[in-house]
């Protein structure tokens, strides 16, 4: 998609706001916000300040709509694209017809490495490769590794199960195919944020479940991983806050058809029977984000289940974060923390 005029001068002017001295940032921002006993980032409040002004959100009007006025705010928080980084278009084959692709390449990287295969967040109706393309570029860059970001189908045109079908076809690809992609078959990841962090959850689940080739790590950010329970957070962050909670309903309008079992683990992985011998998991959540409760008790649901689990919860973030990090140095932090936990992920498992 062509980036309009004015939205490269709003961008370029998003971004200087964030470098004008911390006074002004805040008078900008308007008082601290405190909420269960945090406080969100100076970063994080400013940009929710600019998002008002601006009129975005996740979901705007009708699925086209909310799809295309995502795609030109990513411009708005990207910032440069992460250079030197190659991208190479890839077809996966999949049931419903083959799935596109981007293979992602940090310059030097020696053959074979680790690959994450990535599912982008976006309620499973909105978002793309192109709203993830800055995120999969330094993702790869700050962990040394190659990123498969794949564009799975999406409701409501492909509700649930879908994606899900996508998603396991992904990682059966990358993984019959990884010679030819450059990577090493025992250290290809799953990964994704929010809908794609529940659909990467789900393919660690599923193929370790099936006995076959199973990813060899999860880096799961602020993932949505049970449709049956309304947590504590839910009712804190519903508003204001990036993602609220009726952006959750109208995704879960959208991609669960009417009569479907919410506790189905394909769904809801934190119900899933058995949690015993998943691969290893990094779970990142947000402090102020209405999915925190659940991706945390996921986290415990596989540390009881024997799992080696890392939770890192970024206190005074919002959901979303891993797209922002073109504004701020808080929302770069955050995300190279994750980048070094997929580092250190796919390292040890040379050594397991």
């Amino acid at each position: 998609m062509a980036i309009p005029p004015q939205i490269r001068a709003q961008a370029a002017a998003a971004q200087l706001l964030f470098w004008l001295p911390r006074p002004v940032r805040r008078l900008l921002a308007g008082p601290p916000l405190r909420l269960d006993g945090q406080e969100l980032s100076l970063d994080a409040q400013l940009l929710l300040r600019l998002q008002k002004l601006n009129g975005g959100g996740l979901v705007n009007g009708s699925v086209a709509q909310s799809r295309t006025l995502l795609e030109l705010g990513t411009h708005l928080v990207n910032g440069k694209r992460i250079e030197p980084v190659s991208a190479r278009e890839i077809q996966i084959p999949a049931e419903g017809g083959p799935l596109d692709a981007t293979l992602y390449t940090p310059a030097g990287l020696p053959e074979p490495s680790g690959l994450l295969v990535f599912f982008h967040g976006g309620g499973w109706v909105v978002g793309s490769r192109a709203t993830h393309d800055n995120a999969s570029r330094y993702l790869a860059k700050q962990a040394g590794v190659r990123v498969l970001s794949v564009e799975y189908r999406m409701a409501p045109e492909h509700p649930f199960p879908a994606p899900v079908k996508d998603a396991l076809a992904s990682f059966a690809y990358a993984h019959a195919k990884a010679a030819e992609l450059g990577a090493d078959p025992d250290r290809i990841a799953v990964g994704g944020d929010s809908a794609g962090g529940n659909l990467a959850a789900v393919v660690a689940l599923e193929t370790t479940r099936a006995g076959g080739p199973a990813p060899a790590f999860q880096l799961l950010i602020y993932p949505a991983v049970d449709f049956t329970t309304r947590r504590r957070s839910r009712e804190l962050f519903a508003n204001d806050l990036f993602l609220t909670d009726e952006s959750i309903k109208w995704f879960q309008g959208h991609y669960v058809p009417e009569g479907t079992d919410l506790a189905d683990p394909r769904l809801s992985p934190l119900l899933a029977s058995d949690h015993s011998g998943l691969p290893p998991a990094f779970v990142v959540t947000a402090g102020f984000d209405p999915l925190r409760d659940e991706g945390e008790a996921y986290a415990e649901k596989l540390r009881d289940a024997g799992v080696q689990v890392g939770l890192s919860r970024q206190p005074d973030l919002i959901h979303g974060f891993l797209n922002f990090t073109g504004v701020g140095s808080r929302f770069r932090e955050a995300v190279s923390e994750m980048a070094g936990a997929l580092r250190l992920g796919l390292a040890e498992t040379k050594t397991r």
